[in-house]
């Protein structure tokens, strides 16, 4: 005879309930007692963290279940919202060219000279003068596609 054990039935009603739902991928770690259900979507993350119990408890096992949010927002978002209302931000340009499978996206900043104190012995005040997108590319490094660039006057 093949019985389940009590929090492994857990782990059955939670995949007959949230299987078949896309943004959500539930695993079972035996190794740990734990459920482990990856969700997208903040709003349905923070549902599922209200209503399901963190522990079941099984007298001598405590089943834990554990709702993970999924990192759903993209990095061209993530810095759209970085630069949002800052003066040196223009746009975001998304442009997906026929036959590519994945968009450029460049992060417009405006077309000025920035300039800041840095011990620069080739200018009298010891300045930089670059571009905002130099800066950019400098402080963030690989930025998962989102590229840097400067308005057209």
């Amino acid at each position: 005879m093949n019985m389940s054990a009590p929090w492994v039935s857990y782990y059955h009603k939670l995949v007959a309930l949230f299987g078949k739902d896309p943004s959500i991928s539930i695993i079972y770690d035996n190794d740990n007692v734990e459920i482990k259900m990856y969700v997208e979507g903040q709003s349905k993350a923070e549902a599922l963290t209200e209503l399901l119990p963190s522990t079941v408890d099984y007298g001598n096992v405590k089943l834990k279940v554990t709702v993970i949010p999924a990192n759903t927002v993209s990095p061209a978002t993530l810095f759209r919202n970085a630069f949002e209302g800052n003066p040196v931000y223009e746009e975001m340009i998304v442009i997906k060219p026929d036959g590519s499978t994945n968009p450029y996206t460049y992060l417009m900043f405006k077309n000025e000279v920035v300039q800041y104190w840095d011990d620069n012995l080739g200018d009298p005040h010891g300045n930089i003068s670059t571009l905002a997108q130099n800066i950019a590319s400098e402080v963030f490094g690989d930025t998962k596609g989102v590229m840097f660039s400067t308005e057209q006057e």
